[in-house]
């Protein structure tokens, strides 16, 4: 085994195809998604830290949020019906993903390891993380709601299912993104507007 191979599949996430069942009017690779997941846990890290009365690790944020698909360079990404098909499924998927991000750990240098594994498998029960979660799920909602505005009812069910899994959730930060921001993604470009200089 050589090192540093991690780098290379952090690459090879350009490779890896979402939403992989569905009809897609546009496709979107998992590096794409890892940004979009990236600057709105950002963003919530932020109203969290500014509105929210509690205080979170903004770099901490995005070094998760940059790395939370890696595993799935190895394992693909599993279409989330499949997935959550059967509870011994899950279970299955969960023992091989957290198999590839020991492996894809593994290929770093001991010196460097312990400070990579907080951010490649980092510890669910932190603020951050949730933070992180909760950016994935925008992002799925985001994607479903865009594909569905331009006539996809392929996306209509899924989405209707994340805006669920969302309005459920505890984090204020994430019900302020919802009610403040998300109106702002389904404008079109005529219907935006830059203040004037």
């Amino acid at each position: 085994m050589t090192m540093f191979e991690i780098f290379a599949y952090v690459e090879r996430m350009k490779y890896i195809r979402r939403w992989s069942l569905m009809h897609s009017l546009r496709e979107e690779t998992d590096t794409e998604h890892s940004f979009q997941v990236a600057y709105i846990a950002h963003a919530l890290a932020l109203i969290t830290n500014n509105l929210g009365g509690e205080q979170v690790d903004i770099g901490d944020v995005l070094a998760m949020a940059l790395y939370h698909d890696l595993s799935e360079t190895v394992t693909g990404d599993m279409p989330t019906p499949v997935k959550y098909f059967r509870p011994e499924m899950r279970a299955l998927y969960g023992g091989l993903e957290q198999s590839a991000k020991n492996r894809l750990l593994a290929t770093l240098p001991e010196e460097l390891r312990a400070a990579y594994a907080p951010v490649v498998d980092p510890d669910e029960s932190t603020l951050a993380w949730k933070l992180v979660k909760s950016a994935d799920r925008i992002s799925a909602y985001l994607k479903c709601a865009e594909e569905t505005k331009s006539g996809n009812n392929e996306f209509r069910r899924a989405m209707e299912g994340k805006l669920a899994e969302l309005s459920a959730s505890d984090l204020p930060a994430v019900q302020y993104f919802m009610e403040n921001i998300v109106p702002v993604y389904l404008r079109s470009l005529d219907e935006l507007e830059l203040p004037k200089e």
